[in-house]
């Protein structure tokens, strides 16, 4: 089962008793906050939970496997995620 935005929404409503309105306003303040922070380029470090970071891979040859066509692939910024050790923990049982 995959948690999805609107199961989120009715979950912070719930916990912190607000309209899914004001919970659904929460979270996107929450989103917005922390995709502008990984676009300037900054990390994001949640305690307990992770660090979110945008890191930079460099030019690299590809393949179009439609064609075989040899290319380069541009450089580009990817999201990654590191969990911290306490949700490492929980996650496995432990």
């Amino acid at each position: 089962m995959t948690l999805t935005k609107t199961t989120i929404v009715e979950k912070i409503a719930e916990k912190n008793n607000q309209s899914p309105s004001e919970a659904k306003e929460t979270l996107e303040v929450l989103l917005e906050v922390m995709k502008s922070t990984l676009a300037s380029g900054e990390d994001i470090m949640i305690s307990g939970f992770g660090k979110f970071q945008a890191n930079g891979k460099s030019p690299r040859k590809g393949r179009n496997p439609a064609t075989g066509e040899t290319m380069v692939l541009d450089k580009r910024r990817v999201v990654v995620f590191k969990c911290a050790g306490g949700l490492r923990d929980q996650v496995n049982g432990e």
